[in-house]
């Protein structure tokens, strides 16, 4: 089993991520492709502004070239108008002790919501990022 979709991983969701998501649900799946997760947010994070929940699926998960990507299925970003919400997450090994991460957000909108664009922010992929890096950490350790 690959970190990409290491168990620990979807369990480390709601301590790290406690001042943003209120509750994890695993709707469906094992932590690999297709798993599909609901996220209910804090209303009072305003970490996505006008989003109080929405359901993601993973979509590609490659254990060797260390990419996993995500859509939103339903609520949040689908509920302000976007069509297509996927963010890529890509590992780049730069030795044997140390990786960066590249994040990538994808997004088609709506013509008449076209003003919701402005909302999407690099700020939850960062915190994401921190959270796999310290749980892929303590995993090593």
């Amino acid at each position: 089993m690959g970190a990409l979709r290491h168990p620990k991983i979807l369990e480390a969701y709601p301590e790290g991520f406690k001042d943003v998501i209120h509750k994890l649900e695993l709707v469906e799946g094992d932590g690999g492709v297709g798993t599909i997760i609901k996220l209910d947010l804090v209303p009072e994070s305003g970490v996505i502004p006008g989003i109080t929940w929405y359901k993601e699926k993973f979509t590609k998960i490659d254990n060797e070239k260390r990419v996993k990507e995500t859509e939103d299925v339903e609520g949040g970003y689908l509920d302000l108008g976007f069509t297509l919400y996927r963010v890529r997450f890509e590992v780049i090994e730069k030795d044997k002790d140390s990786c960066s991460i590249k994040s990538t957000v994808e997004y088609d909108i709506k013509e008449e919501a076209a003003a919701n664009a402005s909302i999407i922010t690099i700020q939850p992929l960062a915190k994401i990022a921190e959270l796999a890096k310290d749980q892929l950490i303590s995993i090593k350790a």
